[in-house]
């Protein structure tokens, strides 16, 4: 059976104040060619379809004529609820969607996997939507022990995540619980299974893009031990891809949502699931609409003819490194860059500055001129008075003790 894995689609996601919907539309195209090019069985979706709660009524447009895309490549279509996503919202429509597209939000549905047969036999889909422990355990489900523990869980993870009777308190308990009713729904209904969940698992590289509410702490942190017993794991909350283990992975966001991310690879996991459940993942790249790019050096640098030629069409943080701040540097940019998005001024520090505090330069200033220039290079990390701003200084002090004189 062949599998599509994408996640994060974060349809109505803002970009540096500018709508994403155009871009997205493009990438997720692509991504219905993708499935009806490599004749994927069934896609996959693992959470955070929107990125708010409360999407606007052209996320919902989006949302609908890319499902309604994939179902007509032949492909079956399973989505789960993220963080972002309103349960109740992504949800509501559930029941009315045509045969062959499922949504799953109910916590309640844990361990009803969703079959799907191909001539190997049957494949069984557990869904688990993203699980906020404060709120799932108040469900029947959610307050009796699980009926399995993870078959290769240490003692390590027992303490963070195993499921041993105790209150429900933080993801990787919550998420523990849930995998025993997973494997009780596998046991139950044999055959090949997959998992698809919404969470930040133990062993993620950081520097793949984390979610914005991502608590780094142990406190949101699932032991990757939890999804033992399943053939496949399809997970979603991080922006950049990443396999755990070979049946364990993410597949990011179709999209790059940071500049953080702008040197990650976008698009999705093409899961051959054998016979025996053997797993043989393909990475397909998916197009980025427009690059991101980070521009580091002075100002003047920054706006070269060279820089632009290169640039002009690409989303552009710019971090420019002259000692002082420079007159209206984001005008100057949009001038070159019309897609500049961000600003930042970090001045370069070409030698060591001796670190000492603001009272400790004021000592050592003898006149008011060097009072100051102490308290420029101060607020301006080390960067004194430029010639020209001594010389009005100069002028300043010159014209008042001038007319303390002539009192």
């Amino acid at each position: 059976m062949k599998i599509l894995h994408t996640s994060d689609w974060h349809i109505g996601r803002i970009f540096h104040g500018h709508s994403t919907l155009e871009a997205l539309a493009e990438v997720l195209a692509a991504l219905v060619v993708q499935v009806r090019e490599n004749d994927v069985d069934v896609v996959v979706v693992a959470g955070d379809v929107f990125d708010s709660a409360t999407p606007a009524a052209p996320a919902y447009t989006l949302l609908t004529d890319t499902l309604v895309a994939l179902h007509e490549t032949g492909a079956r279509v399973i989505v789960t609820s993220g963080n972002h996503d309103s349960a109740a919202r992504l949800g509501f429509q559930a029941r009315l969607l045509r045969e062959g597209i499922h949504v799953v939000t109910d916590p309640r549905t844990i361990g009803e996997p969703i079959t799907i047969d191909d001539a190997d036999g049957p494949v069984r889909f557990f869904g688990i939507p993203y699980l906020e422990p404060a709120i799932v355990r108040q469900h029947a489900a959610f307050q009796k022990p699980a009926f399995q523990k993870p078959a290769a869980a240490t003692p390590a993870d027992a303490g963070a995540g195993a499921d041993d009777g105790r209150p429900l308190r933080t993801q990787a308990q919550t998420l523990a619980h849930a995998m025993g009713l997973v494997r009780a729904g596998i046991a139950e209904h044999p055959g090949r299974s997959v998992v698809i969940a919404h969470c930040f698992a133990a062993g993620v590289d950081a520097t793949t893009g984390l979610e914005r509410e991502i608590r780094q702490g142990g406190i949101d942190m699932v032991p990757v031990s939890v999804f033992d017993g399943a053939d496949y794991v399809a997970l979603g909350h991080i922006h950049g891809r990443q396999a755990l283990t070979e049946r364990v992975r993410y597949a990011g966001a179709p999209l790059h949502y940071s500049f953080g991310e702008q040197h990650k690879p976008r698009g999705s996991w093409l899961v051959d699931l054998a016979a025996d459940g053997a797993v043989d993942a393909q990475w397909l790249e998916l197009p980025v609409p427009r690059r991101l790019v980070t521009l580091t050096g002075a100002l003047d640098e920054i706006l070269s003819a060279e820089n632009v030629a290169a640039h002009a069409e690409d989303w552009v943080c710019a971090v420019y490194t002259d000692d002082l701040p420079q007159t209206e540097p984001m005008r100057r940019l949009r001038e070159k860059y019309p897609f500049c998005a961000l600003v930042q001024h970090e001045p370069a520090r070409t030698e060591t500055v001796e670190e000492r505090s603001y009272s400790e330069r004021l000592r050592a200033a003898a006149t008011d001129e060097e009072r100051i220039d102490a308290f420029l290079a101060h607020v301006r990390n080390g960067a004194g008075a430029s010639p020209r701003e001594q010389e009005l200084i100069r002028e300043v002090l010159d014209d008042r003790a001038l007319a303390e004189a002539l009192v």
